[in-house]
């Protein structure tokens, strides 16, 4: 490695080794070192290339290879050319002609440039290493200082700059690979403390600016596409097998419960299938809750505040208008959505019930203004609360969509901001297991027209991704106060715009979290990030911002001005 080193001292002072002071060796030396940088450099690129096909896969196999590279281009390959170099000027000190060098090479080292060099060879090859040079006494107090700075401020501000290198190879990504970056370069500076301490300090001068300067490839490879990352990060498909539908019950008499069965608390169904209504006093035109005040109304229904006689807590009893079969079956799927996913911020469904006027849900009561209500009352939200609403309820459907779980209907009407300021995802009316049947109901429109998805406005099967999108316009319309698409003088008119995938025109443009608004409401559902990917990326941002991703997503609403809506179909 000695006879590369000496190769690479003789290049460098071939390609910029004028003979002005401080001299053509020293101006030599710190041109090494600039090409010695290019080896991090040229890592992070090979990184970025290999994430461009595996996203977000971090096996075993590709784990090892980002540790090789790293290991190889940060710390191995610089460790022995910044050695070599050091020996290459300690032998043409000593034993001329054991350093590799030429000698009409050699025959400048004698040269005497500045009063501060003097002699080449001696001031390159003849003095004290690193380590001698910082934990040694001098007498020159001022020559100490000058190592002291040169030696540690210098290869500090390069570890700064080969941290972003691998920052920006790792975009779209968790940032624990950096590490194979970061860690082998302070081992570099600490392993390299046998170099000529005068010949390092030359060596760092022309690491740093190329250092500074190799952050411009890396991010012009740039970042894994979308879709690149959405299948690095979705779960090896395993066979599903056929969930169990057990058949519709034929009419008969209603079944009778021994008492034993009547006295117990029934549960919800987790599975596709009926859900058990309990049997007894509610059918018999006597109700278990006193409704205190309606909360909503709307062409499915209505929303009433309410308290359970029996525990004592106020409630939220949403009631059908209609009790046909239809009604009934939406109904069951709402009731069965909530009842399997356990989120914080989704509303907890607490029981399925007939009322004398019809089937009712039994939900959590949520004091406060959807968010709707509060952009139009207080203005767009700021970027800090924008990324915690898009944090917040990322995790929510994330969590209902590893139950198997859509929603369908995300809009900023039916996301509620608590009076400590907390959201909480409500209304999974149309929302339904996936595989599950659609309703029967002809002419049903799947969400609202303006938050609705380019592929479901077209007829396409709802996803993950049709949720990811509705949220994105959801936190579209927060940070500017208007739809994505903007606003259509009728349904109709704002439904044939989604069918269409017309480009979101109305999108804030002077807030952080632009680019990722457009990744997310790409017309295309496979090129948008997924909802963890997009929770990553907004939580690592409020990280950064110093704000924590839980806190408050608006100013708190005091109860004397909140009021529950809850917005029906």
């Amino acid at each position: 490695m000695d006879t590369f080193a000496s190769s690479l001292l003789s290049f460098a002072h071939q390609l910029f080794g004028p003979g002005i002071c401080p001299g053509d060796w020293v101006w030599a030396t710190s041109t090494a070192g600039a090409l010695v940088a290019l080896f991090p450099v040229l890592g992070a690129v090979v990184v970025a290339l290999i994430r461009k096909g595996t996203g977000n896969r971090y096996d075993t196999t590709i784990t090892a290879a980002i540790g090789i590279v790293g290991t190889v281009a940060v710390l191995v390959i610089p460790w022995l050319l910044l050695n070599g170099i050091s020996s290459t000027y300690r032998a043409a000190r000593s034993e001329p002609k054991s350093s590799g060098l030429s000698s009409a090479e050699l025959a400048t080292f004698d040269n005497d440039y500045c009063s501060f060099i003097g002699n080449q060879k001696q001031y390159l090859g003849g003095g004290r290493n690193i380590y001698e040079s910082l934990f040694y006494p001098h007498n020159d107090k001022l020559e100490y200082g000058y190592y002291l700075i040169a030696l540690i401020a210098l290869p500090a501000l390069a570890l700064l700059f080969v941290k972003l290198q691998a920052n920006a190879a790792m975009r779209r990504g968790p940032k624990w690979p950096t590490r194979f970056f970061w860690i082998p370069f302070v081992l570099l500076v600490v392993l390299s403390g046998g170099v000529e301490a005068n010949a390092a300090v030359h060596l760092w001068l022309g690491f740093v600016p190329i250092s500074v300067l190799g952050i411009i490839p890396v991010a012009l490879v740039g970042p894994p596409a979308w879709s690149t990352i959405n299948r690095s990060e979705r779960p090896p498909e395993k066979p599903q097998p056929e969930p169990y539908r057990p058949p519709p019950p034929p009419p008969q008499e209603p079944k009778q419960y021994p008492p034993t069965a009547m006295a117990q608390e029934p549960q919800l169904a987790a599975a596709p299938g009926p859900v058990p209504v309990p049997p007894g006093s509610s059918a018999a035109g006597s109700s278990r809750y006193r409704r205190i005040r309606q909360l909503g109304h709307g062409g499915f229904g209505t929303v009433w505040q309410a308290v359970d006689n029996q525990l004592g807590r106020t409630v939220a009893l949403k009631i059908a208008h209609a009790p046909d079969r239809d009604t009934e079956q939406r109904m069951e799927r709402e009731a069965r959505a909530l009842a399997v996913v356990n989120h914080p911020n989704c509303v907890r469904v607490y029981d399925l019930v007939e009322e004398p006027d019809g089937l009712a849900l039994v939900m959590e009561y949520l004091e406060g203004q959807s968010l709707s209500a509060v952009v139009d009352g207080n203005g767009p939200l700021d970027d800090i609360a924008a990324g915690r609403l898009w944090a917040t309820m990322a995790g929510a459907l994330a969590a209902a969509h590893d139950k198997g779980v859509l929603h369908r209907d995300v809009k900023p009407s039916n996301v509620i901001i608590d009076p400590a300021g907390l959201a909480h995802l409500i209304d999974f009316g149309i929302a339904r297991s996936q595989g599950d049947s659609t309703l029967t109901a002809t002419g049903m429109m799947v969400g609202t027209p303006d938050f609705v998805a380019p592929e479901t406005a077209a007829g396409a099967p709802a996803s993950p991704a049709s949720d990811a999108w509705q949220l994105a316009a959801t936190v579209s319309y927060a940070l500017a106060g208007q739809p994505p698409r903007g606003t259509r003088e009728t349904p109709m008119a704002a439904l044939m715009a989604a069918a269409r995938a017309e480009p979101v025109s109305k999108l804030p443009q002077r807030t952080v979290h632009h680019r990722l608004l457009i990744a997310s409401l790409d017309s295309e559902p496979r090129r948008r990030p997924t909802l963890t990917a997009v929770r990553r990326e907004v939580e690592g941002w409020l990280a950064r911002a110093g704000k924590s991703p839980d806190g408050p997503v608006t100013r708190i609403i005091t109860p004397q001005h909140t009021s529950q809506r809850r917005p029906l179909r």
